[in-house]
């Protein structure tokens, strides 16, 4: 099978969506199939209005067309709401093509936290973009109810793995060298931005230290803010997870993420994760197990401190990307129909 993956989000972006796009395609090559990824960099691009690290295409049409006619795909997957994933949309809306798409991101709610763009109009674009696909693959059953709610159909869940060996516990590190000051740790690793509610995290009173890993376009302004705060920038591959896996608790303070990869990724390196009891982390923590869910998060992280690292790891190994790229698999649609 010759799969087309559209999407407006990839590499050198660094996110959840990203890892998550680029892992499935990883297991769908392993597993001998054909993967096209059509991206932004496959052309000119001009950066995204309020995200200028995102680059968007300034002729996606183009690129559609000369990556379908040329590829001719058995089936096409499109990720992202983006000028990419607009215009595949409209090629095989135009040509009666079936597809499948995935919602990743509540750029609704990002929308509205920048503009004066109320969520209804965001959602009925969203709404109408969706609805043309043969499944729309949401990462959870909360998310899948939530956008019911908003008149989405053809639902169904495609969940998000874990590289448990590239996460793990490093038993002979010393905590301390990577994450220096005060025990306990407390760290958030991630997209440092106004959606990701950071700040939330940075104003708790907490004992020990509090570390940020990661970069974002409100990394500079809090920096100067919370001049107390250890702060180690981007981080990848094992660095990022011996970082990881050296703190006593990560808080997630994100109440938008319809998921948040990196509360899997720290339970994989045995860290107990502290969040609201919201979509995302409702789809990862079992709560006294390898987290705590609270509505006061200086609990929720106070909590955590007591949970067994061991129950941690164990609770992210269920998630395996083998499983899950066997559930996009099932998901996806062949072009011409059956």
């Amino acid at each position: 099978m010759k799969i087309a993956l559209v999407t407006d989000a990839w590499s050198p972006q660094v996110n959840g969506v990203v890892r998550a796009l680029q892992a499935t395609v990883q297991e769908l090559q392993r597993l001998g199939y054909e993967v096209r990824v059509l991206h932004s960099g496959a052309g000119a691009t001009i950066p995204c209005p309020s995200y200028p690290e995102i680059p968007l295409a300034t002729q996606p049409f183009a690129l559609v067309r000369q990556t379908f006619q040329e590829y001719r795909p058995d089936a096409i997957h499109i990720a992202t709401e983006g000028p990419l994933g607009l215009a595949a949309r409209l090629w095989c809306a135009g040509h009666q093509w079936q597809f499948t798409t995935s919602f990743h991101t509540r750029f609704a709610e990002y929308l509205a936290a920048r503009s004066p763009v109320p969520l209804a109009w965001s959602y009925a674009f969203l709404r109408r973009f969706h609805n043309g696909a043969a499944h729309t693959m949401v990462s959870n059953v909360a998310l899948a109810d939530e956008l019911r709610g908003w008149g989405f159909r053809n639902l169904v869940q495609w969940s998000r793995g874990v590289d448990s060996d590239l996460f793990r516990p490093w038993p002979d590190q010393d905590p301390a060298a990577l994450l220096p000051g005060k025990r306990p740790a407390f760290v958030y690793f991630g997209r440092v931005a106004i959606e990701k509610n950071v700040e939330d995290f940075l104003r708790l009173e907490l004992p020990g230290s509090k570390h940020i890993i990661g970069d974002g376009p409100q990394a500079a302004e809090l920096r100067e803010q919370y001049p107390d705060v250890h702060w180690h920038g981007m981080q990848h591959g094992e660095e990022l997870s011996r970082h990881v896996a050296a703190a006593d608790v990560m808080v997630f303070p994100s109440r938008t993420d319809t998921l948040g990869l990196v509360i899997r990724e720290a339970n994989a390196c045995g860290v107990p994760v502290a969040a609201y009891p919201v979509t995302g982390p409702q789809a990862s923590i079992v709560d006294g197990i390898n987290g705590f869910l609270r509505d006061d998060l200086r609990e929720a992280a106070i909590l955590a401190l007591d949970l067994r690292r061991d129950d941690c790891r164990n609770a992210a190994l269920q998630y395996s990307w083998d499983k899950c790229t066997a559930d996009f698999l099932r998901h996806l649609v062949p072009v011409q129909g059956t």
